[in-house]
C-alpha cells in the first residue's frame, strides 16, 4: 500500500526541500590588495572551480595587525579596484565588513560578525602558505580552525607534508603565482608598462588616478 503522503514525506524527504536547508559555502579571500593583481584572480578562479565553494569574497583589509598602514592606498581605492577587476558577476564579490568594524581588524572578529549577517552561508578561509606558518599567531587560531575550513594555496618551496593531515586544513593545487603587488607597486613607480599584469578596468584605473607613481 501506498503511503500517506504526510507520512511519506517524513520518511523520504523531498531532495529539493533538503537542498533550501543546504548553506551555500563562500570563501573569504582577505587582504590588503595593495593593489589587486590577477595573480589574486587566477588563484581565486582555480580555488572556486576545483573545491566546493560555490562563490568568494575578497575581503578588503582596512588594516593588518601585522603590516603597516603607511604604504596602503584608502580603503575606498582598493575596494574599487576590487570592483573594477572582478566585473558584474555573482560568483566574486567586493567585500567592505571590516572598513565598519574596530582597527585593527582580526580574522576571528570578522568570522564572527559575517556568521551573524550571514547565517545562511557557510564560510572558509583561503590564505597562502606563508600565512599558514604564522597562523598560530592569529587571534584565536584553534577556534578558527575548529569551526571553518582553510583553503591553503602554495607558495614556493612550502613543504605541505605537516598539514596534509590537519583538521579542517585543505592544501590546494594551485598555480605557483609570483606576482605581488610589491612588484605591482615598485614597477609603477619605476614608470614600466604592466598593464597584462593587472586587470584591464583595474589598470585604467590606476593610471588615470596615478597611484603608486611616487
Amino acid at each position: 500500500m501506498e503511503l500517506d503522503k504526510t507520512i511519506k514525506d517524513i520518511l523520504i524527504p523531498d531532495t529539493s526541500d533538503a537542498d533550501k536547508f543546504k548553506k551555500h559555502k563562500v570563501g573569504l579571500f582577505f587582504g590588503s590588495f595593495n593593489p589587486i593583481h590577477n595573480g589574486h584572480l587566477i588563484i581565486a578562479n582555480y580555488i572556486l572551480e576545483f573545491t566546493e565553494l560555490e562563490q568568494i569574497f575578497f575581503v578588503v583589509s582596512p588594516q593588518n595587525p601585522f603590516k603597516e598602514k603607511a604604504s596602503l592606498l584608502e580603503d575606498y581605492h582598493r575596494l574599487a579596484l576590487v570592483k573594477e577587476a572582478i566585473g558584474e558577476t555573482n560568483k566574486y564579490h567586493a567585500c567592505d565588513i571590516e572598513f565598519k568594524m574596530p582597527k585593527p581588524s582580526y580574522t576571528i572578529d570578522t568570522l564572527t560578525y559575517l556568521k551573524e549577517k550571514y547565517p545562511e552561508k557557510e564560510f572558509s578561509l583561503i590564505m597562502g602558505s606563508d600565512n599558514l606558518k604564522s597562523f598560530h599567531k592569529w587571534k584565536n587560531s584553534e577556534q578558527i580552525t575548529d569551526n571553518h575550513k582553510l583553503y591553503v594555496y602554495p607558495r614556493p618551496n612550502f613543504d605541505d607534508s605537516k598539514f596534509k593531515d590537519v583538521k579542517n586544513i585543505s592544501i590546494v593545487e594551485a598555480p605557483q603565482m609570483e606576482i605581488s603587488a610589491t612588484f605591482i607597486r615598485k614597477a609603477l613607480k619605476d614608470k614600466k608598462d604592466i598593464r597584462f599584469f593587472v586587470p584591464e578596468k583595474a589598470w585604467k584605473y590606476l593610471k588615470e588616478m596615478h597611484f603608486y607613481e611616487k
